[in-house]
């Protein structure tokens, strides 16, 4: 099978875990005899330093003409702590989405038994939890009108949502369910604004078309305390586009680390695979950042892409064994650090020899 692919590192350690997930990626399509096929793009600060913009035009259409987009991080300090800045990294991550009808974004929540010791929470409450969150990812505050009035001194963000943005991540949110624990959770703020309050009525229309989902209904505040309470009580959970950003990265620690979880935002035109985590500056250039997220972000890829459910499981075998192993980076690890490159080889190797 033939797979195209645009990678996008982007900025701080983004080129670095990529490189990690590219010779993963490389080792399966060798390993099942694919035929890949894979060119680099810009984003972020490195394309504004380059090009003058964040998403370019030309990065577009390098994304438009793949089947699948593997995208590392965007963000640098320079732009963070400049809020004066018109042309910030995150802008291109949002046109991104925007052009490519990224409307899901789809994050997996699960721990791993050899990191249950790492979660800030009780073993028995995040053992076996497993859940996946829904994202609505073009519409709500991010993509609403914006801007400032009386001289600059008074700012606004406006949300706003269609029925049929509702009724299609729904609808996506009801499809997951359906294929694991028959379970939806939606998660708005009905009880204060008014586009939860039709996120709640489209939903109840809807509930009586999945009779074998159990549909519930959580404001929340009350989601972001159960998450941490009862994170086992959840199986799908869909929200809109602020609450799920925000959630789903209270979520990814109680799996141990940030580093561990990868994503797939899925729209119209190409889907992008993605970790959860940023572009941490911090650690740019030291070989230390954690490569598993982008490295299961590729096994989501091979998945959801391209149907290849053979190839993304051996790559979370190999991520699954390497932990086993120990082979694993600083903010991990037991004994002895593994770099980040090394990370990468073990796991690639692995896939390799199996």
């Amino acid at each position: 099978m033939k797979l195209k692919l645009a990678v996008l590192p982007g900025d701080g350690i983004g080129p670095e875990i990529i490189d990690q997930a590219m010779k993963a990626v490389k080792a399966v399509a060798l390993k099942f005899n694919h035929e890949l096929e894979y060119n680099f793009g810009l984003t972020g600060a490195v394309a504004i330093d380059k090009l003058g913009e964040p998403y370019p035009e030309e990065t577009h259409e390098l994304c438009m003409q793949a089947d699948a987009v593997l995208f590392g991080a965007i963000g640098d300090p320079k732009y963070d702590n400049d809020p004066k800045a018109k042309v910030r990294p995150e802008q291109g991550l949002l046109l991104m989405r925007k052009k490519l009808g990224l409307y899901a974004n789809i994050r997996p929540v699960e721990t791993f038994e050899s990191l249950l010791h790492k979660s800030p929470l009780r073993r028995e409450l995040v053992e076996g939890a497993d859940f996946v969150a829904i994202r609505e990812l073009t519409g709500g505050i991010y993509f609403g009108e914006k801007g400032r009035k009386d001289n600059g001194n008074t700012a606004f963000d406006t949300c706003t949502y269609t029925r049929d943005e509702v009724e299609r991540i729904l609808k996506l949110g009801y499809e997951f369910a359906l294929k694991r624990n028959k379970k939806l959770t939606v998660v708005d703020k009905a009880n204060v604004l008014e586009s939860s309050r039709l996120w709640r009525e489209v939903a109840q229309e809807m509930a009586p078309n999945y009779p074998d989902v159990k549909t519930e209904y959580m404001f929340v505040d009350n989601a972001a305390m159960q998450i941490i309470q009862w994170p086992k009580n959840f199986d799908v959970m869909v929200t809109e586009n602020m609450f799920g950003d925000i959630l789903t990265d209270e979520a990814s620690v109680i799996t141990g680390s940030l580093g561990l979880l990868p994503s797939a935002s899925i729209g119209i035109h190409t889907s992008v695979f993605e970790p959860i985590h940023g572009s941490y500056p911090q650690a740019t250039g030291k070989n230390i950042a954690n490569p598993i997220a982008t490295i299961l972000s590729a096994a989501m890829l091979f998945e959801y892409a391209f149907s290849l459910m053979d190839e993304g499981k051996l790559i979370r075998d190999a991520v699954a064994a390497s932990m086993k192993e120990q082979v694993v980076t600083e903010d991990i690890a037991e004994g002895k650090a593994y770099k980040t490159s090394e990370v990468g080889d073990w796991i690639a190797d692995y896939i390799a020899k199996a």
